[in-house]
């Protein structure tokens, strides 16, 4: 009961401090097992289980690379680990995929069988927003509870209140923490665009769009070329930002921007079988 407690406060502390793990706990257990239903093990992204216990070394290995694989791709996967004589039976080879199970060969003489849920917990996405235009409030609001961790980015004295975003940068020297998929969008409007989207491109992101138009971004982007900004780091901006969906007012292009965004993230994920990230 003690290793339990452990094990859940430690999931509330990572969870509280945005750091990735795995949470991994047996289901089911058939014949004779070292770990039992119930048990419960955090496994961190370099493989080291730093509470609970599943099991021994028959389950450790099929455990630690469904938790790699999870954290890579966000998704939630059931391992059933099995001897091999009960995987033929069943028709299915290690490392098989079916109905949803994944299939795992236990070779220690014990012989039993563990399914084990293994359950992946990701930071929130970040979204960086440089800018006080009123798209720039826009995507702060809407993108709050869409789950993202949201940075507005802006000089304070171009705003008249605060908005509800999880950090401020006075200006636009913004850092960012690479616990999660990081997204990057310029919302200046002629107030510090070249400033704004220098800053943007010293960050890593999966994505960085700029809100105007072709021609302003062309401009830009033949100024900052100038200074020796890379050709390569310019043409992964996005301009337009955001899905052609005719957007007029800052609420409608915010809403397209986020539209691109959640395409971008959740791109990977369409491809898999199984219940999307949360």
């Amino acid at each position: 009961m003690t290793a339990h407690v452990d094990v859940l406060d430690l999931v509330s502390r990572l969870k509280a401090a945005e750091e990735p793990f795995v949470l991994a706990t047996v289901v089911r257990t058939v014949s004779v097992t070292a770990a039992k239903a119930g048990a419960k093990a955090v496994i961190r992204p370099d493989g080291r289980i730093e509470a609970g216990w599943i099991g021994g070394g028959c389950a450790r290995g099929a455990t630690l690379k469904a938790a790699r694989d999870a954290l890579a791709d966000g998704r939630s996967r059931l391992i059933s680990i099995q001897p091999e004589n009960l995987l033929a039976e069943l028709g299915v080879k290690p490392g098989e995929d079916r109905d949803g199970i994944e299939f795992a060969r236990n070779m220690c003489p014990s012989r039993g069988t563990m399914d084990i849920f293994i359950e992946p917990v990701l930071p929130p996405p970040a979204l960086i927003v440089l800018g006080s235009s009123p798209v720039a409030l826009a995507l702060v609001e809407q993108a709050r509870p869409l789950g993202y961790h949201v940075t507005l980015a802006a000089p304070f004295a171009d705003l008249a209140a605060m908005p509800e975003a999880d950090r401020f940068f006075d200006g636009f020297a913004v850092t960012a923490e690479q616990k999660a998929r990081c997204f990057v969008v310029v919302s200046t409007q002629g107030r510090g665009d070249e400033a704004a989207l220098k800053a943007s491109l010293a960050l890593e992101a999966d994505y960085r769009g700029f809100v105007g138009s072709r021609r302003k971004m062309a401009a830009l982007r033949g100024k900052l070329a100038g200074e020796g900004v890379a050709a390569a780091a310019l043409d992964g901006v996005k301009a337009p930002a955001g899905l052609d969906l005719g957007a007029i007012t800052p609420e409608e292009i915010a809403l397209s921007i986020l539209a691109e965004i959640t395409a971008l993230r959740r791109r990977d994920q369409r491809a898999r079988k199984g219940p999307p990230e949360t």
